[in-house]
């Protein structure tokens, strides 16, 4: 049976709630097909102790998204477990206070439309019943807004904001492919961060962006404000928009 997906608005009371008392738990982990974005490799990197280049190489399989044409980069998973997830356990998520916007979310859905004049982002939202889950038989009283304010996803909506940013610039402005060039830029600023640091690093980089020092010491130590940066510098060599520096 497919999910019935409800719309709701950010302010509407739904019931739901997940933990190991609930039936279904951890049946969400797993015939999964689950898109990662920058921030979430950027967190999952971090708690798993490796760099963005050895989680990507391990955890990941990366693709080009046939609607937009940009790399896709997705979660690797084991066919011979029903494609469950690598970080799920009986007892729950080992990555759990890093998990994935997309985790944080369920039984929600995000959606965004950016307005290209005003540069003004609307949310809008649907409920997202699984024959399986067991969790709206619960009786917490929960909002959309509300859910994802307990579920910390600020800072995740916020770099995917900037992610659907450049799609809309994509599909504006260069359908079709990107060429291998912007394509590795795009890639690497935004998935790679480790490398995209060291990049920065080298001397044409820092002089042709205009980095002085204090901003790339920055840089060096302050992954959100590297990420952001790393937006800006696709949007700008990629795109030709305006992006500003760290800072």
């Amino acid at each position: 049976m497919d999910a019935n997906i409800i719309p709701v608005t950010g302010d509407t009371a739904f019931s739901f709630d997940c933990s190991p008392a609930v039936p279904c738990f951890n049946a969400c982990c797993r015939d999964l097909n689950q898109a990662l974005s920058p921030y979430d490799i950027l967190r999952l990197k971090n708690r798993l102790g490796l760099s963005s280049g050895q989680f990507l190489k391990t955890h990941t399989i990366r693709h080009i998204g046939p609607e937009t044409g940009l790399p896709v980069v997705s979660l690797r998973f084991d066919n011979r477990t029903n494609r469950q997830c690598p970080f799920v356990t009986p007892d729950g998520c080992r990555v759990y206070t890093d998990r994935p916007a997309s985790c944080r979310l369920y039984p929600l859905a995000r959606g965004t439309s950016l307005n290209r004049k005003s540069g003004r982002i609307s949310e809008h939202f649907a409920l997202i019943q699984e024959p399986h889950c067991r969790g709206f038989c619960r009786k917490t009283a929960r909002t959309a807004r509300g859910w994802m304010r307990d579920q910390g996803l600020e800072p995740y909506n916020c770099f995917n904001d900037l992610l659907l940013e450049m799609i809309s610039l994509k599909n504006r402005l260069i359908p079709g492919p990107l060429d291998p060039e912007p394509e590795s830029l795009f890639y690497t600023a935004l998935y790679d961060i480790d490398l995209f640091r060291d990049l920065i690093s080298q001397k044409s980089f820092a002089e042709r962006w205009g980095i002085d020092a204090v901003d790339l010491s920055t840089l060096k130590v302050d992954e959100i404000q590297l990420l952001r940066f790393a937006h800006a510098c696709v949007k700008k060599s990629v795109f030709g928009g305006t992006g500003n520096r760290a800072g």
